[in-house]
């Protein structure tokens, strides 16, 4: 069975930023970049995106894409207005304590043994 993001975040210790009242999304997989024209030419709908970006353009590529959500890393701090447009647009942010490998490595485990 596939985990949904609010049993996620909670198993995996992502702080959810936006996007709160969307928790049944379901993450298929994930993609790792801070390239937002990489993004959107090889992101799927449904990803997890991974990034240490934290401008407000991260929501406009989120939503274009509806990817499940995004994962800020390294502990990087968003700006309320961010979380604020996030919110509007119906983009959920998660942020990680740790770095974008970590991250991507502890996502790669999870999401194999949730299937």
């Amino acid at each position: 069975m596939k985990t949904n993001l609010k049993k996620l975040a909670a198993d995996l210790n992502f702080e959810p930023l936006s996007g709160i009242n969307l928790p049944d999304r379901i993450p298929q997989s994930a993609y790792v970049s801070d390239l937002l024209s990489d993004v959107i030419g090889k992101a799927q709908p449904g990803m997890l995106w991974i990034t240490s970006q934290v401008h407000k353009n991260i929501v406009a590529v989120a939503s274009l894409k509806e990817l499940s959500a995004i994962i800020v890393v390294n502990e990087r701090q968003i700006d309320d207005e961010v979380v604020k447009h996030a919110d509007e647009e119906g983009v959920v942010i998660l942020s990680s304590h740790l770095p974008a490998f970590e991250t991507a490595g502890k996502l790669y485990v999870y999401l194999n043994q949730a299937e």
